[in-house]
């Protein structure tokens, strides 16, 4: 099977990380390998990728795209990093990047449950070996949780009128299916008129937040960013809602750590908007980690 996945903004990426020959680099969500590869293809000779991602289907199709290149693919969490690099016994490396976003190849595939086009079992697990399911989320939080859940995640209005119903279908019925829940939220939210999205999206965006535990990983990802990249290296992270951007924002604007490359965020050219509308929502931010400062070899405070 061939992927389906596009990569993000790949002239930009390639433009602030700056790979080059006999760099390592690694590649926290290796996805479908999009990235992965166009990286790889850069540091030879001598290079070496590293690709993580949490899903082993992402894995395999991450092998299609790569064979004959530098790279190493592994089972992890982004999350993960140092113990990663320190289990391969390497050092601070030169670039690192995460792409927060998830694949089409997850989105096309109705078992997986992230996606409401098709009718698939309500599981939204990127990493379908551990975690707890969509649907035991739905099946036992209480009302007021689940309503504080859409609204943080989801940034949903009705996130109260959602729960209130939830709680009241599953009570005559498990809620076990990506339709059934679709459906229950479309049936108690307005559809603005000449306006695209979907009224199911935001609760579906929200219960993967939670299920995946997405921005807890984010948030404890940037904390140990800076030990894993090289003084000097850099490091570019694409996000697809404000939720992942406010928190990458405020890491890449400690300027006792990173010099930041992108003051803004940049987004997707009209072209590439065009020809990959998954684009559209994606936000890129890069930064330098700076050199430590040191005054005779050693490290003063300031």
């Amino acid at each position: 099977m061939s992927p389906l996945h596009l990569a993000v903004m790949p002239d930009e990426v390639l433009r602030l990380l700056e790979p080059r020959p006999g760099q390592t680099i690694v590649d926290c969500t290796v996805g479908a390998g999009g990235h992965a590869r166009l990286l790889a293809e850069r540091i030879m000779p001598g290079g070496r990728l590293i690709g993580l991602d949490q899903d082993p289907a992402m894995l395999e199709l991450a092998r299609l795209r790569v064979p004959g290149l530098p790279v190493t693919l592994l089972h992890r969490n982004f999350e993960d990093l140092p113990s990663v690099l320190q289990e391969l016994q390497i050092g601070p490396v030169d670039a690192v990047l995460a792409d927060l976003g998830f694949c089409s190849d997850q989105l096309a595939d109705p078992g997986r449950g992230l996606s409401f086009q098709q009718d698939g079992p309500l599981d939204m697990r990127l990493d379908p070996t551990r975690g707890e399911p969509a649907s035991s989320l739905v099946r036992r939080l209480h009302e007021r949780d689940l309503a504080d859940l859409f609204h943080e995640y989801g940034e949903e209005r009705h996130s109260r009128r959602i729960a209130r119903k939830i709680v009241a279908a599953r009570q005559e019925a498990a809620i076990t299916t990506t339709g059934q829940l679709a459906d229950l939220v479309r049936s108690c939210v307005p559809r603005s008129r000449g306006h695209p999205i979907d009224p199911a999206t935001r609760v579906f965006q929200a219960l993967r937040i939670a299920v995946n535990d997405e921005l807890g990983a984010l948030e404890r990802f940037l904390v140990v960013l800076p030990e894993c990249v090289r003084p000097g290296g850099r490091a570019a992270v694409i996000s697809f809602h404000s939720l992942e951007d406010r928190l990458v924002k405020r890491a890449f604007r400690r300027p006792e750590i990173w010099q930041e490359l992108t003051r803004k965020p940049l987004t997707a050219s009209a072209d590439e908007a065009e020809w990959n509308p998954r684009a559209r929502s994606a936000k890129l931010r890069a930064a330098v980690n700076r050199p430590q400062i040191t005054d005779g070899g050693a490290e003063h405070d300031s």
